[in-house]
């Protein structure tokens, strides 16, 4: 994770952070949640949030993007409305259009959240040492 990205973490008030470093993919994800959740339901919708960014894969890459560690940061608000920043691995991606509308619906889909934003974000730039030991065995990139 970049400085920039630790200091917006930071920034944050309020912000509960919850972090899972036994995934590499999540190492480079940062969640936050609203304090005014009960943990437990903070717990379940970050799991569930993951859960759902699984199933969502780039068109040309046989890896699903959170793997790719695309998702650079998720934030549950207080009212349960989820902010996802994510990049592509190119500028020119072919799926630009298409990927952060899927990300918004498969994060829609989790029970009990309101509304999910999905911005695309460049920096920093993504680069293959995002990638969790996951995607790198099935790009067999080792």
């Amino acid at each position: 994770m970049s400085d920039d990205m630790t200091d917006k973490t930071a920034e944050a008030p309020a912000a509960a952070v919850a972090e899972k470093p036994q995934e590499k993919a999540a190492e480079n994800a940062a969640f936050s949640g609203s304090s005014a959740l009960p943990e437990g339901e903070l717990t379940r919708l970050t799991d569930e949030i993951i859960a759902s960014l699984k199933t969502v894969f780039d068109p040309e890459i046989p890896a699903d993007i959170y793997e790719l560690g695309l998702i650079y940061k998720i934030d549950i608000g207080d009212d349960r409305e989820v902010k996802v920043d994510m990049s592509l691995t190119s500028p020119n991606c072919p799926a630009a259009q298409e990927l952060p509308i899927m990300v918004e619906n498969a994060v829609s889909s989790v029970p009990g959240i309101k509304e999910t934003k999905v911005t695309v974000v460049w920096d920093p730039p993504w680069d293959p040492s995002r990638m969790s030991d996951e995607a790198r065995l099935v790009l067999n990139m080792w």
